[in-house]
């Protein structure tokens, strides 16, 4: 194995780490745009917290999707988005269960783990930028869990991909990207 080597730089200033804009370009590896969980944390709510609650939680977090958790067993039951919580499909279950507001739940309108749709890692990393945002305009997602498997064989999320992320960061194009 070859020994690590310390070095030191001749600059006397350095650009403030993550202070520079962030650009991807459609040929840039898909993966690169992805929330990774190893490095991020998730963001999650109870199944059974309010919507309003919910959103306010996403709202203060800085994101816009949740994974909605059940904290008896510990584990990940659903995903909801502040489109969701926005949308009708809190006011169709008001309608359909003659209810309030208030009294709508994320597990009234969260997407169950078994009908999501998802992306597993290793696909994830043979695929560009470009071809996340074309699977993001044809399946009308915002946005779309990552897995890979255990050492189990079983299912577990890695990431997350926001549609709203990629659409922002390949839109700004940095002078050195222009053509």
């Amino acid at each position: 194995m070859k020994a690590l080597v310390l070095r030191q730089t001749e600059d006397s200033d350095l650009p403030i780490p993550g202070a520079d804009p962030w650009h991807v370009r459609p040929t840039d590896p898909a993966v690169t745009v992805m929330t990774d969980f190893r490095v991020t944390a998730s963001i999650t709510v109870v199944e059974a917290a309010g919507i309003d609650a919910a959103l306010e939680h996403m709202r203060h977090t800085g994101v816009r999707c949740a994974f909605a958790i059940d904290p008896s067993r510990n584990v990940v039951v659903g995903l909801i988005t502040a489109y969701d919580i926005l949308g009708e499909q809190p006011i169709r279950h008001m309608q359909a269960a003659s209810m309030q507001r208030r009294d709508v739940l994320v597990w009234h309108v969260m997407h169950r783990v078994a009908d999501w749709a998802f992306l597993l890692l290793e696909d994830l990393e043979q695929a560009t930028v470009g071809n996340l945002a074309a699977l993001f305009d044809a399946s009308g997602l915002t946005h779309i869990p990552v897995m890979t498997a255990d050492s189990n064989g079983s299912r577990r999320l890695r990431g997350l991909l926001s549609a709203a992320k990629i659409r922002r960061l390949l839109a700004a194009k940095p002078a050195a990207y222009a053509t």
